[in-house]
């Protein structure tokens, strides 16, 4: 292992008990911890939020809320689920937790600054949450803050783009610690062939973390200013450009989606090949896709911006770009199905939920191409169309990863195993109230019916019902699943070392993991997915 100065070495501060022991932790896999509490709560949040939004679009007219706080609320919902929850739920949590273990290392290269990305993202929420109670409230700009409404408008902008900047910062500095630990803290004895591919689509996103996130921290720097200094960045007539802000914001926040969905991908990388007791389909094909989303990702910005006056040559080279960056994201669909021909399947809830995820994601993903093409974004542009798109992706993708990767790693994070009926009921609510929730809501965009707005026509009114029924459907799933969790903390049965029969090093550990991970110097195989070389510990460990 490579020798490290001593100042980043001090797993936790000596001496400390208690809450102080948490609060002041080292230890990668406490972080970890902290951040799955954390962004638990910030989902709930949101959730709670986007069912009251659905709740008032049930029906004609106002039903629960006025339109101030319907914009306020549908702003709020956007800025927790975008930079609290789907951005850091898979990195922070789940790498945070097992990427040094599956390294065959003993933590991360810069733990106190692992402590302090911490204390970043939960200064962000609170930032957030004082911009809903100070000033005139929550903004109701939408999550994109657009100009000029949102350096015009009197709502708390600035607090809110201020938490914005605080949450991009601990999402940079994340992906900083990933990247230097990938290359400084590796086991020596392991090639860039032998890593593990949920650790390879963690290092593709941290590069694309630490690149995009400045121009979002710098547009929003740009949004203060131009609200206390009126300095005229984005006013016509001041010399300036509306379409500049949206340029700069699209530059992160599409390359953003593969922050958030990379990581999912790498998830379902794992799952499948435990499940189908076979080593993953194109291993290598898998890697480079993973790095080439993250380089072609970059590149597709302004197809969010077809109807903004763009010239004939910028809109074929985008809405070319985009057909060929969907490329890497079918290599890796093919891999999976691959994987899973003729493989010994074993259904659990982690296989489920990942089966869920590849359905809806290709659904986000051929939806995605819709918008791709001029023709037919021009007519959905600014549509539900556009809304159920991209909850396919977002929701219906990273969502549905970071559950399989919540039931998957489990037993190794608390040592127990949980029901698994319970887990199939809630998965399956889960999925069913999904699509009853986006699929009208697609059809409602080919209709025309905009989105943001708090009212609509009456020919809309049906397929807004079946939306919130839908969503209150969703919701009754999401909290089985999580009851069934919490519930196994009370009721607790242990779980083995290696309740799957997987083959990565964090299976090698005890469970939960010790202070520095391994008791005895890991073995690295010499492919991550040897299934040759591991017994089945299937059922009868598992309860």
């Amino acid at each position: 292992m490579t020798a490290i100065p001593s100042f980043f070495t001090q797993s936790s501060p000596p001496g400390l008990t208690g809450i102080k022991a948490w609060l002041l932790t080292h230890d990668h896999k406490r972080l970890g911890l902290m951040y799955l509490y954390a962004v638990l709560f910030w989902f709930v949040v949101a959730m709670v939020i986007g069912l009251l939004i659905r709740t008032e679009l049930m029906s004609q007219g106002r039903t629960i809320m006025g339109p101030g706080m319907y914009n306020s609320l549908f702003t709020l919902h956007g800025v927790i689920m975008i930079f609290l929850f789907v951005i850091p739920a898979i990195p922070a949590i789940f790498g945070n937790f097992f990427l040094p273990i599956q390294l065959g290392t003993d933590d991360v290269f810069f733990p106190r600054l692992n402590l302090f990305s911490w204390y970043l993202f939960m200064f962000g929420g609170i930032f957030a949450l004082v911009a809903l109670f100070t000033g005139d409230g929550f903004p109701d700009t939408g999550w994109t803050f657009y100009v000029p409404f949102s350096v015009q408008s009197s709502s708390n902008v600035g607090l809110t783009v201020s938490a914005a900047f605080i949450l991009g910062m601990s999402s940079m500095l994340t992906g900083l610690n990933f990247v230097t630990t990938f290359h400084r803290m590796r086991d020596k004895r392991m090639g860039l062939m032998q890593i593990p591919l949920f650790t390879w689509s963690l290092y593709a996103t941290a590069w694309v973390q630490i690149l995009a996130t400045p121009v979002i921290s710098i547009t929003f720097v740009l949004v203060v200013m131009e609200r206390l200094l009126s300095i005229g960045l984005f006013d016509p007539a001041r010399g300036g450009d509306p379409i500049l802000y949206q340029h700069l914001f699209w530059m992160y926040s599409h390359p953003a989606v593969y922050i958030m969905i990379l990581p999912g991908m790498g998830v379902v990388s794992e799952i499948i090949p435990v499940f189908s007791r076979k080593s993953i389909f194109g291993y290598k094909a898998i890697v480079w896709s993973s790095m080439g989303i993250a380089i072609a990702g970059s590149l597709v910005w302004a197809h969010h911006m077809y109807t903004s006056g763009m010239s004939d040559v910028s809109v074929f080279v985008f809405s070319l770009l985009t057909f060929l960056v969907a490329i890497p994201s079918a290599v890796k669909v093919f891999s999976w199905v691959a994987t899973m021909y003729k493989g010994s399947i074993e259904m659990t809830p982690p296989l489920l939920l990942s089966l869920i995820f590849i359905y809806l994601f290709s659904v986000g993903g051929l939806t995605g191409l819709v918008l791709g093409a001029v023709g037919t974004d021009i007519h959905v542009h600014d549509t539900h169309f556009v809304v159920a798109h991209f909850h396919f992706v977002m929701f219906g993708g990273t969502g549905f990863a970071f559950l399989a990767a919540l039931h998957y790693w489990w037993p190794k994070m608390f040592g127990i195993m949980y029901p698994f009926r319970p887990a199939y009921i809630g998965a399956v609510l889960t999925a069913v109230g999904f699509l009853f929730h986006y699929v009208p809501m697609l059809i409602l965009g080919l209709q025309g019916m905009p989105r943001r707005y708090y009212d609509y026509l009456p020919q809309y009114e049906t397929g807004n019902f079946l939306a919130g029924f839908g969503g209150y459907l969703l919701c009754i799933g999401l909290v089985v699943m999580f009851v069934n969790l919490l519930a196994s903390l009370r009721h607790r049965v242990a779980a083995p070392a290696d309740p799957w029969g997987a083959t990565t090093l964090e299976w090698r550990v005890p469970s939960p993991p010790p202070v520095h991970n391994f008791v005895d110097k890991p073995e690295i195989m010499d492919f991550p997915y040897d299934f040759r070389q591991v017994g089945d510990n299937s059922a009868s460990q598992r309860s």
